[in-house]
């Protein structure tokens, strides 16, 4: 089992005033409990750090209700506070694999905040949990309800490559230290993203940039800047990708992002994790 931390993801969506806030939590809760059924070991229960219990009561499912508009909270300079109001509280946590919250704002807004367990979750496989959950609510927003289930078929069976230890399991709590860090957020409205898109087309060979794609490149060209005469590389955990050229080379960052992106296929992932296991074998 991994720690016994939480990964956190935190949504916010507008007014579209097309959806009622009845509608919006019923298919929420519909398409998470379909997504569940894939997914299967997040609802169950972890039991002595060794195994899952498929017994269907890992996961939690809340709603709430908050007296202010969501701009409240996205144009508060507080916001990294604020927004902690939004996840599941953290009391009895410890006995689930998921809990999850959706908060009403009175503007008509909405935000979904979850916690998954690190226990049975790593980043990759979080974000496939997300995606697939966010695919199955579209479908059914959409009326389609016996289109096949999205494209992801998760398997459990990392015990036929990587056998348990007979060991009993050590002590998974690992004292996380609190550190007053400063954080730096920018935002970017729809008009300024728009403008960056239409920049970044036409400097770059990709014509259709995402808006990712397209921010990414600023960013990316600003830290080069930052790091440019420190002595060595930066180490840890970058946000932005690193990209290394030469000084007088025009950089196409857009193109570089996009091509990375797409290289990290099927192909690339079975070659990951077979080098993964043998060298596990090996050892």
């Amino acid at each position: 089992m991994q720690s016994p931390e939480y990964i956190p993801f935190i949504f916010l969506y507008e007014n579209n005033r097309s959806t009622s806030k009845q509608e919006i939590s019923k298919r929420l809760r519909q398409s998470l409990s379909e997504t569940l059924t894939i997914f299967y070991p997040i609802a169950g229960t972890v039991v002595q750090n060794s195994h899952v219990d498929c017994d269907d009561t890992g996961a939690e499912f809340v709603e709430a209700r908050v007296h202010a508009p969501l701009s409240h909270f996205t144009q508060n300079p507080n916001f990294e506070e604020l927004v902690k109001q939004l996840f599941p509280t953290a009391d009895g946590t410890e006995t689930r694999n998921l809990s999850v919250k959706i908060s009403f704002f009175e503007c008509g807004g909405f935000a979904v905040g979850l916690f998954l367990s690190h226990k049975l979750v790593d980043g990759s496989s979080a974000a496939a949990f997300v995606r697939a959950w966010g695919k199955t609510c579209c479908r059914e927003a959409s009326g389609i309800i016996h289109q096949p289930f999205p494209s992801v078929h998760p398997s459990f069976d990392m015990a036929l490559h990587f056998p348990p230890s007979h060991s009993p399991p050590p002590s998974m709590y690992l004292g996380v230290p609190r550190e007053k860090i400063t954080t730096g957020r920018l935002v970017f409205d729809k008009e300024k993203v728009e403008m960056i898109r239409k920049l970044e087309a036409s400097r770059s060979e990709v014509k259709d940039p995402t808006r990712v794609e397209a921010v990414s490149s600023p960013m990316a060209e600003l830290r080069r800047r930052a790091y440019k005469g420190r002595d060595g590389d930066g180490d840890g955990d970058d946000f932005v990708p690193r990209c290394s050229c030469d000084e007088d080379e025009g950089e196409d960052v857009v193109s570089r992002l996009r091509a990375t992106i797409r290289g990290v296929g099927d192909d690339f992932m079975k070659g990951v994790m077979n080098d993964d296991i043998y060298s596990a074998n090996a050892g």
